[in-house]
């Protein structure tokens, strides 16, 4: 198994209180704040329930293209549903990623509930009956887990518990479940790789174990390092929306999944973006403003706004007025 090269902390730590939840607060925060990425170990999400859903996941992406189109909608910007190979690509990257996915939001809400106002309720492949009930439960672990990393965030800064999880409350928090075949020659545009160099949108993403490796950050120093994404932790990184709302403090770190040495082999992972609510004012915080030189860096704006800017950067979403 490959070590592990980003800082690790134990979710024991937070549970047990005291000084043990100081120093898991601490080490959440300072890795943030460093390299924007750490692991947690003993994380709560059962291994039984990790790979259970990669087999409904396999069943489903190892469907014919054809059946697998039809759960695709464009109305959804690829929010809900199927979303094909090669279709986004990173902000800054004209080749497209070699991937396909399904997006999952929140599911135990009503189908009219204002967070699927925008792109409607969840809907499940039929052919896979599995998919919908496995899927859904490993939403519910890893948006727990996301409540708790939150807290601790805000913790670190001096912050009411509930300033950044309070954030969440009824958010289209989203799972995706990423495919990324085998890479076939005539299917590479040049350039592509399995997902190009980018910063997630969010305020922090919770990647369950993946199936194979590929997982690379950006250091400081410019040279890229390997991640462990094995299903003995779970990787969390801060996005760009805790960036804006830390002005800074806490990084967005660019990281990208690379090509395999294998061109033969499949990769499978489940990252879950956790996301604050469409109203939500991502304003630099002004205790974060004082810690890091005393001016916003960052700009006023909302998730909504900020969301609907990455997806027209990514090719989700059409520009305004195309």
């Amino acid at each position: 198994m490959p070590e592990q090269n980003i800082p690790v902390v134990d979710l024991r730590d937070w549970t047990a209180g005291g000084a043990r939840r100081r120093d898991f607060v601490r080490g959440v925060g300072e890795s943030l704040a460093d390299i924007g990425f750490f692991a947690v170990v003993h994380h709560g999400v059962p291994d039984e329930l990790v790979h259970r859903a990669y087999d409904v996941a396999r069943a489903f992406f190892h469907l014919p293209p054809a059946v697998k189109a039809r759960y695709h909608d464009p109305a959804k910007h690829g929010q809900r549903g199927f979303t094909g190979f090669g279709t986004e690509h990173a902000k800054d990257s004209p080749a497209p990623d070699l991937k396909e996915f399904w997006q999952i939001g929140r599911p135990d809400v009503p189908d009219d509930h204002p967070v699927h106002r925008l792109y409607g309720p969840n809907f499940w492949p039929a052919e896979v009956p599995a998919f919908g009930p496995t899927l859904t439960e490993l939403y519910r672990h890893l948006d727990g887990l996301g409540g708790v990393l939150l807290e601790a965030c805000a913790a670190y800064l001096d912050e009411p518990a509930g300033r950044f999880r309070d954030m969440t409350t009824d958010s289209d928090t989203i799972v995706r479940v990423l495919y990324y075949p085998p890479i076939a020659a005539p299917d590479a545009a040049p350039g592509s790789v399995r997902s190009a160099a980018h910063e997630d949108i969010n305020l922090i993403t919770l990647l369950s174990g993946a199936t194979a490796e590929g997982l690379e950050l950006l250091g400081r120093d410019g040279a890229w390092r390997p991640v462990h994404t094995g299903f003995d932790t779970i990787v969390v990184d801060a996005a760009d929306m805790l960036q804006n709302a830390t002005n800074g403090l806490f990084r967005s770190t660019t990281h990208r999944v690379v090509n395999p040495g294998d061109p033969a082999s499949e990769r499978f992972s489940m990252p879950c973006f956790v996301h604050a609510r469409r109203d939500v004012d991502l304003s630099p915080l002004p205790s974060c403003i004082a810690r890091t030189g005393g001016k916003a860096r960052y700009p006023r704006i909302t998730a909504g706004e900020y969301l609907s800017q990455r997806l027209r950067e990514i090719g989700l979403l059409q520009p305004t007025g195309a």
